[in-house]
């Protein structure tokens, strides 16, 4: 009886270690993308250089991926939607625009633009489980890749482009909070008051 006590607790001890130390992987962790044609930056930033003002049309940018009405995040900005977007209200002088943008102004009812915006966010959050568990202590790392454009598009040609973007994110949030589920409980009170 006594060897199978001692088998037991070391069988016991074995199984404890094993979920102590798979602990991490129990960890949450999140991901926000755009389901688009383009994987990464680089793959949206050469679609992006594809497209060629005074060239381009409508149906070249659509075999391009970019579709407002298949591909997510890509909306249709009327033209006073871009001159809020290009020019402040406060200086609006149309002569100090783009020679494209000029004639998207002065023809607004044929002129449109296209905004892209997409991006790929990976959440993951490591450290000791117990402590993010009981929330008294969260590390997350942060990583990814933001893609921002602007087409304009005038009797169905590019006439202009504009691009921005964050090749590779890297963020590190950490909370600490010593009162750990606790903490909240404070708060909670006195909203209900």
């Amino acid at each position: 009886m006594k060897a199978f006590m001692y088998v037991s607790r070391n069988s016991l001890a074995a199984m404890l270690l094993v979920f102590v130390a798979g602990c991490a992987s129990l960890l949450p962790d999140g991901r926000q993308e755009t389901r688009t044609p383009w994987e990464t930056y680089a793959q949206a930033q050469a679609m992006f250089a594809r497209i060629i003002p005074n060239e381009t049309t409508v149906a070249e940018l659509k075999a391009l991926g970019v579709d407002p009405d298949k591909t997510p995040n890509v909306a249709v900005l009327s033209h006073a939607d871009l001159l809020r977007r290009l020019v402040s209200t406060s200086s609006l002088d149309v002569k100090l625009l783009d020679h494209g943008l000029q004639q998207c102004v002065s023809s607004h009812k044929t002129c449109y633009a296209y905004e892209i915006e997409q991006k790929h966010i990976e959440r993951k959050r490591f450290g000791n489980f117990w402590l993010d568990f009981f929330n008294f202590h969260r590390k997350t790392n942060i990583t990814g890749w933001e893609f921002d454009a602007i087409v304009v598009v005038r009797d169905g040609k590019v006439i202009y482009k504009l691009w921005s973007g964050k090749p590779g994110i890297h963020q590190f949030e950490e909370e600490r909070m010593p009162l750990g589920p606790f903490q909240s409980i404070g708060t909670s009170y006195m909203m209900t008051r």
